[in-house]
């Protein structure tokens, strides 16, 4: 399971030019799902997003986590995380999870997510056509996984 992560001033998800979703100071997670990935990835990599240091200290330092300012989470699916770029000019997406067995780990993660953290938990809509708006703030972007 991949994580692009983003540490925004303010992110959200549209669908048919409506607001699905919509957070503040934060996390904007496009979460990538793979073939074999399972609840115990997604409850590593959820772990990991909440507790990654990646907020200023008092000294401008990065020092703080998403559970330490209480801060947004935003999660958006994004299968394209998943393809393999290795060869020629058009990736391949054989290492994405099928759809619904990414769909119902996608909603586990946020179900999850809910219950854990503290702070606002927005989403976008599985396999829908989403436009992305963020203030990336920094900008700060790290790709993790759950391995």
């Amino acid at each position: 399971m991949l994580g692009l992560i983003q540490r925004v001033s303010s992110a959200s998800v549209s669908i048919d030019s409506q607001i699905h979703g919509h957070i503040n100071q934060g996390i904007l997670l496009l979460l990538g799902i793979e073939k074999g990935d399972s609840a115990t990835q997604a409850d590593q990599l959820l772990q990991k997003i909440l507790n990654y240091r990646i907020f200023s200290d008092e000294q401008g330092k990065m020092n703080l986590s998403l559970k330490d300012i209480a801060g947004d989470l935003l999660v958006v699916s994004q299968f394209t995380l998943a393809a393999d770029t290795q060869k020629g000019l058009r990736p391949s997406f054989s290492s994405a999870a099928p759809p619904a067995p990414a769909e119902t780990l996608y909603d586990y993660f946020l179900d999850q997510a809910k219950v854990i953290h503290n702070g606002t938990i927005a989403n976008g809509q599985f396999g829908a056509d989403m436009q992305v708006s963020l203030c990336n703030d920094g900008p700060v972007t790290f790709l993790l996984s759950s391995q």
